[in-house]
């Protein structure tokens, strides 16, 4: 088992590029590191790997949190570099979103 402590039936069902696993990633490390908030991110950051079901770019972003969990898939296109940075930030996006409600 991974921090995440994603179950290997959800891999095996689902892939680790799936809205199942990234949510169970973000509330496994939520559990494990005993957080308010965890982000996880699983997806194909390229140049190769994609399929015609999950092409290269091809990004789930989870937010756990104590109120809940969502994921967002997001299509980047086939720039690795552009897809991390593109990553990093709609994922703090995300939390900055998911605060900001709260508050």
């Amino acid at each position: 088992m991974s921090l995440a402590n994603v179950p290997e039936k959800i891999l095996q069902k689902h892939g680790a590029v799936s809205e199942q696993t990234a949510k169970a990633m973000a509330e496994g490390g939520r559990l494990k590191l005993n957080t308010d908030y965890t982000i996880a991110v699983t997806g194909i950051a390229g140049p190769d790997g994609g399929t015609k079901e999950k092409p290269v770019g091809t990004v789930w972003i989870a937010l756990a949190g104590p109120h809940r969990t969502i994921a967002k898939v997001f299509h980047f296109g086939n720039h690795r570099g552009r897809n991390i940075e593109k990553t990093m930030l709609y994922a703090a996006n995300l939390i900055r979103k998911e605060i900001l409600e709260i508050a």
